[in-house]
């Protein structure tokens, strides 16, 4: 069987409490009870609508910790993405991470809608709407190879803001059946 889809990501932090309340007060991650007893600096996080048993693991390392280099000098992890499931919600996280002071970008890949965020400790964060492959036209397949400005308004206009995103799809449904 081929491998189907990333289950959970584990993060170094600087300051674990700090880092939950992030990702739960921003992104309404749900922490779990599943540290192993006599652990302490170790949390993990589920997103909200997540079928898995977590999705990020955090694990503190002090606040002396130098911050990444990866893409500025060596290789490493450049960022993790999480869907949504509407315009509306992408929105609605638009203003939380804004307010969060945590929002660096949004940009429009053609298929999909993108905002770029960073946590508390400078890790970069996508958090995207996918295109439903029933909706994808020529011109947003095609333009999946520039990166524009996200004009989100715009793009509710077009697409609705509770139309639910194409989870995981960027293929026109035909192009997804043959291929």
């Amino acid at each position: 069987m081929p491998i189907t889809r990333l289950n959970h990501a584990v993060l170094y932090v600087r300051d674990v409490e700090r880092s939950v309340a992030f990702f739960r007060d921003v992104l309404g991650f749900e922490r779990l009870d599943m540290t192993p007893t006599g652990f302490s600096g170790a949390a993990f996080l589920r997103a909200p609508g997540s079928t898995n048993d977590h999705d990020i693991g955090l694990f503190e390392i002090g606040q002396a910790a130098m911050d990444s280099t990866a893409g500025r000098g060596q290789v490493g992890l450049y960022h993790l993405a999480w869907e949504v499931d509407t315009l509306a919600e992408l929105q609605r996280l638009a203003h939380r991470l804004g307010d969060a002071g945590a929002l660096v970008g949004a940009s429009d890949h053609g298929t999909t809608k993108s905002l770029y965020a960073k946590d508390p400790d400078g890790l970069e964060l996508e958090v995207a709407w996918v295109v439903p492959a029933g909706l994808l036209d020529d011109a947003a397949v095609a333009s999946r190879r520039s990166i524009r400005p996200l004009d989100l308004a715009r793009e509710m206009t077009r697409y609705g803001p509770e139309t639910p995103g194409g989870i995981g799809v960027s293929q026109p449904a035909k192009a997804a059946a043959t291929g």
